[in-house]
C-alpha cells in the first residue's frame, strides 16, 4: 500500500504544501509573500496573517496538481520548528485540524533536517555518510549526515547567518528584500576587487557579524569621499561581498571534509541557490576529489517538498507526533 503524505511548511514567509507518494514529490506549491519588500525584511505579524490567507488555497493546489484526493492521504507532515513562532502556529494548527478530520497521523519535522534531506527529493542522491553545508537567512551549519534520521551538527554560526549577511548588505546598498538573489545577479557583472576581512573563528564554526560591520564602515568611508560610490561601483561591491562570504563558507566546509575524510559533500538551504556558491563547490570539489550534490532551485528555498520527504522517512520509522505538539522557535537537529 502506498504512503501518501501531505506536507506543510510555514516557518517564515513562504506558505507551502506538497504531496509525496512513496518518497516521490508529486507536487510542491509555494505562495510567496511579496509584502515584506515594503519593510526591507520579514515582519513576523504580517507573515503569520499572510499564512492564514494562503494555507488553504496552497493545500488545495497541491492536492489538485498531484491528482490526489484527501481521503487517500496516509499522514500529514508539518514544520514544527525552527522558525517564526506566529508563522509556525498557522502551519501546526492547520495540520492538527486536517489530520484529526481525516483520522490520520501527524509527523513533526525539523526544518533544518528537511533542508538536508531535500537531496533525497531527486537524483542524484548522496551516499551516507555525507557532509551538508546548510546555509540560509537564519542558519549556517555543517552537518554530518549518518542516515536519513541520524545527523550531527559539527559547526555552526556563533552569531549571524550567511543569508543575513547578504540581506543586510543589500539593505546598505539600497536593494530590495530579499537582497541575496539581487547581489548574486549583480556580482556576475562585477569584479571582486574590494578586500573584506575574513573572520578568524576557531574550528569549523562561523561568524558573519564582523563582516557586516566591516562592510558598513567601508561604505561609509567611501561615500564620504565620493557620494556616488555605491552607484558607480555596485556590481564590484556585490562581487566582492559574495566572494568573501562564499570563501568563508567553503574554507570551513573543506576543513570539515579533510578532518572527517568524507568525500560526499552537499549544500542546502536558501543560499545554496547562489550561483557563486554553487560554482565554487563544483570547482573545489574537483580539486579535493569530492562527489558534490547541489539541490535544484525549487528545493533550495523553503518548501514543503523537503518537509514531505523527511516525513516519509519518519513514517517508515513509525515516528509520529501527538496532537499535543506545539511550535518550537528554536529546534535543534
Amino acid at each position: 500500500m502506498s504512503v501518501i503524505i501531505l506536507a506543510i511548511e510555514s516557518s517564515c514567509d513562504d506558505t507551502s504544501a506538497a504531496i509525496i507518494k512513496d518518497g516521490v514529490v508529486l507536487s510542491n506549491c509555494v505562495a510567496n509573500q511579496e509584502v515584506h519588500k515594503l519593510y526591507g525584511g520579514v515582519v513576523p505579524e504580517v507573515a503569520s496573517r499572510a499564512h492564514q490567507e494562503n494555507i488553504i488555497p496552497v493545500v488545495e493546489m497541491a492536492l489538485k496538481k498531484a491528482n490526489i484526493q484527501k481521503e487517500e492521504l496516509s499522514a500529514v507532515a508539518f514544520t514544527r520548528g525552527p522558525g517564526l513562532i506566529g508563522s509556525l502556529i498557522v502551519g501546526v494548527s492547520f495540520s492538527k485540524a486536517f489530520a484529526m478530520s481525516l483520522g490520520i497521523p501527524m509527523i513533526e519535522v525539523n526544518h533544518m533536517q528537511a533542508h538536508v534531506l531535500a537531496h533525497f527529493a531527486e537524483d542524484p542522491k548522496p551516499s551516507f555518510p555525507f557532509l551538508c553545508l546548510t546555509v540560509s537567512g537564519g542558519h549556517t551549519q555543517i552537518v554530518l549526515v549518518k542516515d536519513h534520521l541520524n545527523m550531527k551538527v559539527l559547526g555552526q554560526t556563533i552569531d549571524d547567518a550567511a543569508g543575513e549577511a547578504f540581506d543586510k548588505t543589500g539593505k546598505l546598498l539600497g536593494l530590495d528584500y530579499p537582497a541575496g538573489p539581487l547581489i548574486d545577479k549583480m556580482a556576475k557583472n562585477g569584479t571582486a576587487k574590494f578586500d573584506f576581512p575574513e573572520p578568524q573563528v576557531q574550528g569549523i564554526n562561523f561568524s558573519f557579524s564582523g563582516l557586516k560591520t566591516a562592510i558598513l564602515y567601508f561604505l561609509k568611508r567611501e561615500i564620504k569621499e565620493n557620494p556616488a560610490f555605491i552607484t558607480e561601483n555596485i556590481e564590484d561591491i556585490c562581487a566582492s561581498v559574495q566572494d568573501r562570504i562564499v570563501t568563508i563558507l567553503m574554507k570551513k566546509l573543506r576543513k570539515a571534509a579533510r578532518q572527517s575524510g568524507i568525500k560526499e559533500i552537499a549544500i542546502a538551504g536558501g543560499v545554496s541557490a547562489n550561483s557563486g556558491l554553487r560554482n565554487t563547490l563544483k570547482e573545489w570539489g574537483e580539486k579535493e576529489g569530492w562527489n558534490t550534490y547541489i539541490p535544484s532551485f525549487q528545493y533550495c528555498t523553503d518548501n514543503a517538498g523537503m518537509i514531505g520527504v523527511t516525513g516519509y522517512y519518519k513514517f517508515l520509522n513509525n515516528d509520529f507526533t501527538s496532537h499535543d505538539a506545539v511550535p518550537v522557535a528554536r529546534y535543534q537537529i
